[in-house]
């Protein structure tokens, strides 16, 4: 006689600092890495460092990979039970956290720091609408699944 046992998944309802760090740390990344490539192919890199007085397109790259760390560890320490629930919701919420970040970043910050207008939309602001949602949608994909990441 065969007997199936099905074992299935629940997920936590809640996790440690510890790991939202790393997943904040992991997604970001991720996302960054992602989102700096095309970066790099429209050449916003050096704009990037022209908010610190450079023109180098490593000081871009590293300024972006600190950013989207950073930005990566806020959602996952502020708002990670979100994540917790499922992959598609990890995608919707990083989805319209890129939202916000496009409108803090390139239309906002940006333009202040560098003393151009802001809010204005151009190709080079839509180039950056989808390179925030590509880097969002990585980001809440890697951050839920470290966070529901069973240990052991």
């Amino acid at each position: 006689m065969v007997t199936t046992t099905r074992t299935t998944y629940v997920a936590p309802t809640s996790v440690g600092f510890s790991r939202r760090l790393v997943a904040g740390i992991g997604g970001g990344l991720a996302g960054g890495i992602v989102f700096g490539m095309l970066m790099t192919m429209i050449g916003m890199l050096t704009t990037i460092a022209a908010m610190l007085g450079s023109d180098s397109i490593l000081v871009g790259l590293a300024v972006h990979l600190m950013m989207s760390i950073m930005i990566g560890l806020i959602l996952t320490v502020t708002v990670g039970p979100l994540l917790l629930t499922s992959v598609p919701r990890g995608l919707l919420v990083g989805l319209a956290y890129g939202v916000i970040w496009w409108v803090m970043g390139p239309l906002m910050a940006m333009p202040l720091m560098l003393g151009m207008p802001i809010f204005t939309l151009d190709a080079t602001a839509l180039l950056a609408l989808m390179g925030h949602l590509i880097y969002g949608a990585i980001l809440g994909v890697v951050a839920t699944l470290i966070l529901r990441k069973r240990n052991g």
